[in-house]
């Protein structure tokens, strides 16, 4: 019987260093998921200022936004706009009527 004692201390040591990691993994998703949310509306809202005023109205509504075009299209009354905000790339989209 005494043999059998602190044998529980590695698998609670274990289980601790897999609920670290996984907290880790966790918070790193969550950041990524921020990120690409950030950027869709970063992008949108270059579009949408791209559709109503132009390339320089773009590139400014997405500066404010944190971040930066690096792509500005228009094709008749189709605007789209790639940006890149940190990590994560979007692609925003406007119609003008």
């Amino acid at each position: 019987m005494r043999t059998e004692r602190g044998a529980v201390l590695p698998l609670v040591a274990l289980a601790m260093v897999m609920a670290g990691g996984g907290a880790v993994l966790l918070g790193r998703l969550g950041e990524a998921a921020v990120a690409r949310a950030q950027a869709r509306t970063a992008a949108d809202a270059a579009a949408l200022a791209g559709a109503a005023d132009g390339e320089a109205a773009a590139r400014e509504v997405a500066s404010a936004n944190g971040a930066t075009v690096l792509r500005y299209e228009r094709h008749g009354r189709d605007t789209r706009v790639t940006v890149r905000l940190g990590p994560a790339e979007a692609v925003g989209r406007a119609r003008r009527e």
